[in-house]
């Protein structure tokens, strides 16, 4: 068996892992929750979690970028990533040996692994920062035994330093097997990188001398690896890291929680590590974990809670115990302090024996008890949550549902502060976009409530949805359907915006994907763009999906059945500038000399190989590369004021080899994504022969009379189609899939949703989770019809290869402005002529 099976079956138990962990939890608060046959644990050593274990004093040495000032000190902080990384941080004092080197002795758990930054404390307290000016989330160190740790800081939050920096570039192998891996957290003077499907890993910016490198496994099934390495100003030192795999073993929680618990209610475990819902990303409120992908577990007859999972021999885990995440209502010690457990999984399986001491963080607030009911029309699947705001919002978190439109949820803690605070309700976690009307937005005052001495019931009504007020049903009109041929493409593209909760919504998107009669689902996964100059493009937790994520929603959309394309897409620098889009803006502010764009292409193919290696060992059909961004990076490309791009002469020869070593990783069909445009089609680029067909990203007008009729899209589709499509599908020989996007606005036959200042709105615009546009007028009914004379046209015109509709926000129905067809008009038409086009209904 080789290496990369090997790593691909170790991903996929731990995507079952977190899949089976993060269920939704839908018992009724009122019924018997472990029924006549309550689970029993298996056999294994018994241990009390709360048995401390053996530390080696660690001694950290810090060089400062310039000596501090009279009243400044330095502090070493230690930071809890379940609590939450601002929240929850302990923080040690450091003593000068001289003036720019500092210390600080710690009692740390052997084989622990401690996340930490420095901070200077003066007037206020500053944070340091990377070389580049980036923020640093935290460095990490893994405790093999007593010893030294040296640390260079590179800048400070408030001021830029300039001084000499270097780069670490690498790549990460299983020291078994010697095959790349994937998804590994990479770390060196609090710089952070995840590894691609080659294992590399860059880590610009970094301060001159050695520097302590640390590899991690976020779910720990390889164990941590850490050694200095030397970087020189302006210079790129080259690591290759060999990382052992760790084997699994069974740890059972059991649990005891206090009396005053509302009976039946989920109990979770969050923690540090992927499988306890930890996303490595910042998140609203400052905290890391996600209440939807932490593990529930069982009541048991005896009135405990008890999970077993699956975990690494060796991992360093941090968990406690909750109501909520790793903020709200989670478990404290009975003096109000927060709850951190520490184990280390043994080499054998193990039952943890816990207590819970309270849910209440003091006794000068009594409980809180929210129960709401909510509009009828709610979809049944949706869940309801409820999101607070103390010092900003955080993650919403799921509500207890009690039927009949009612839920419930109990505030136990952290309540120990006086006075109001503010919270609101939304479906399926999307606060911000599934709002209650009467709090809905971005940044909403919300419903206000206080504490108490004494517990309070607070009784609430949700009037209506935001976006889903009076769901429009549409009046199907019978057409007759012609069956396509084998092979035909029925399609759903999923909108590239992630969220670490989206993917707890993902099966139940894929399901309503197969409901509607499709038989391929698109995913468009991401990467971030975060610097322009110098150029700097890889994942980005919390905004992009992690390697894992994607591979489990493409296992979960094969489950039901449906086809699976994989189109890379990426995300771009948020831009002051509204006139354009943020792609057209990184071209205009890129500055696109030789250099420039050889980093660019080195990149993209680095890009495009991750993401055919995801496509190829999870089993997907096609793989998309290009879109309608990369424009200027083809044979005389051009930017989006109509000047040239200076794309480098052997860009042909570049996309060339692009495509050659994607179809040296992946087996499947690899297709070129380019949008409808007249020079699109009349002129193809020479390197499309290399692809198997084409993906026509198609949103242009339709008519540009506002009493146009269906017909009359379906006419001028049918004419654009014969006249210029037809032509570039017989010349390259190849099939064409049609990828429609229309938004339900105002002015979308038109290609212009007006923008209010005259110019037309890019539909992306219109998207979840982006704020409303005012501007645009919602209107289901136009995306309807558009849909239905679009279907009319291929339906007419036999050499089309497929239809998909893009933009479907997965996680929850909107019928809003958006491009996205989830619970809308558009997708009832759908519903009718997909499987009839496919023959399974006739």
């Amino acid at each position: 068996m080789n290496g990369k099976t090997i790593n691909l079956r170790r991903a996929a138990l731990a995507a079952l892992i977190l899949i089976l962990a993060g269920q939704a939890c839908t018992i009724s608060l009122l019924e018997n929750p472990f029924g006549s046959t309550p689970s029993t644990p298996p056999t294994a050593d018994v241990t009390a979690s709360s048995t401390p274990y053996p530390v080696a004093q660690t001694t950290f040495i810090v060089t400062l970028p310039e000596p501090l000032q009279a009243n400044e000190s330095l502090i070493l902080t230690v930071l809890d990533e379940v609590t939450g990384l601002s929240i929850n941080a302990t923080q040690y004092p450091m003593s000068p040996r001289d003036s720019l080197t500092y210390t600080a002795t710690l009692p740390l758990p052997f084989n622990s692994v401690v996340k930490y930054r420095y901070v200077r404390r003066g007037a206020a307290a500053v944070p340091e920062d990377a070389g580049s000016g980036a923020n640093i989330r935290y460095r990490m160190h893994y405790v093999a035994g007593p010893g030294e740790v040296q640390d260079i800081i590179a800048d400070w939050g408030d001021r830029a330093l300039n001084r000499p920096t270097g780069a670490i570039l690498g790549q990460i192998f299983n020291a078994d097997t010697g095959s790349p891996l994937p998804n590994i957290l990479v770390t060196a003077g609090g710089v952070q990188s995840f590894t691609d499907s080659l294992g590399r890993f860059e880590l610009p910016g970094l301060a001159v001398g050695t520097q302590q490198l640390v590899a991690y496994s976020p779910d720990g099934m390889y164990k941590p690896f850490q050694q200095g390495a030397v970087v020189g100003d302006g210079s790129t030192t080259i690591v290759d890291l060999r990382i052992k795999p760790a084997k699994l073993v069974n740890v059972t929680f059991m649990v005891s929680i206090p009396q005053d618990t509302v009976p039946g209610v989920p109990v979770r475990i969050a923690g540090n590590i992927l499988q306890l819902g930890n996303t490595f990303a910042d998140l609203q409120g400052g905290v890391s974990t996600v209440t939807d992908r932490m593990p529930i577990l069982n009541l048991q007859a005896d009135g405990r809670y008890a999970i077993t999972l699956g975990l690494p021999a060796g991992a360093y885990i941090q968990y406690k115990y909750t109501l909520g995440d790793g903020f709200w209502n989670a478990e404290h010690k009975s003096n109000g302090e927060w709850v951190v457990r520490d184990l280390i999984v043994p080499e054998q399986d193990v039952i943890l024996e816990d207590t819970v001491a309270a849910w209440l963080a003091t006794n000068e607030s009594g409980p809180i008890l929210f129960e709401t009911t909510i509009p009828s029309v709610t979809p049944p699947g949706d869940i309801l949550y409820i999101q607070f705001n103390i010092f900003g919002w955080m993650e919403p978190i799921p509500m207890w549902p009690l039927g009949n439109n009612r839920w419930a949820y109990k505030l136990y803690g952290p309540l120990n502060f006086l006075g109001s605070f503010s919270y609101r309700y939304c479906r399926n976690g999307q606060c911000g976009s599934a709002d209650d009307n009467q709090t809905a937005g971005a940044a909403p005052t919300g419903r206000q409530a206080a504490t108490s001495l004494l517990g309070q019931d607070i009784q609430d009504t949700v009037s209506s949805w935001k976006w889903f007020e009076n769901p429009e049903p549409v009046s199907l009109v019978g057409a007759s359907i012609t069956k396509r041929a084998a092979g035909f493409v029925a399609g759903i593209e999923y909108q590239p915006a992630y969220r670490p909760n989206f993917s707890f919504y993902a099966p139940q998107a894929f399901a309503n994907t197969r409901a509607i009669g499709s038989n391929l689902a698109v995913l468009t996964p991401t990467w971030t763009y975060t610097s322009i100059s110098p150029l700097r493009f890889a994942v980005v937790p919390g905004q992009d999906p992690l390697w894992i994520d994607s591979a489990i929603m493409i296992s979960q959309a094969r489950a039901l059945g449906l086809n699976i394309a994989v189109f890379p897409t990426p995300h771009f620098p948020a831009s002051a500038d509204s006139t354009r889009t943020a792609a057209a803006n990184f071209w205009l502010s890129a500055p696109r000399d030789a250099q420039w764009w050889q980093s660019w292409f080195t990149r993209y193919r680095a890009f495009a190989v991750n993401y055919a290696d995801l496509a190829n060992q999870t089993g997907a059909n096609i793989l998309i590369l290009g879109g309608d961004w990369v424009g200027p990076a083809l044979p005389g490309g051009a930017l989006s004021d109509g000047s040239p791009s200076n794309v480098p002469a052997d860009a042909e020869a570049q996309w060339k080899a692009i495509i050659q070593d994607v179809r040296s990783r992946f087996k499947g069909q690899v297709f070129w994504a380019m949008p409808y445009t007249k020079s699109n089609v009349e002129t193809p680029v020479n390197f499309l022969l290399d692809v198997d067909g084409i993906y026509l990203l198609w949103s242009i007008p339709l008519s540009t009379s506002q009493s146009a009729t269906k017909t009359d899209y379906a006419n001028e589709a049918g004419r654009l189609l014969d006249n210029e499509v037809a032509p570039l599908a017989s010349l390259l020989g190849k099939p064409v899939i049609l990828a429609v996007s229309y938004p339900s606005a105002a002015g979308a036959a038109s290609g212009c949703v007006p923008n209010g200042a005259g110019g037309c709105l890019d539909f992306a615009e219109l998207s979840r989770p982006n704020p409303d546009n005012t501007a645009a007028s919602l209107n289901l009914q136009t995306q309807a019809d558009i849909y239905e004379a679009m279907l009319t046209a291929v339906n007419a015109r036999s050499w089309v290869s497929g239809f998909v509709s893009r933009g479907y926000f997965m996680p929850v129905a909107l019928q809003d402005k958006s491009t996205s067809v989830h619970s809308k008009p558009a997708a009832d038409i759908l519903w009718y002529w997909y499987p009839r086009m496919l023959g399974t209904v006739q």
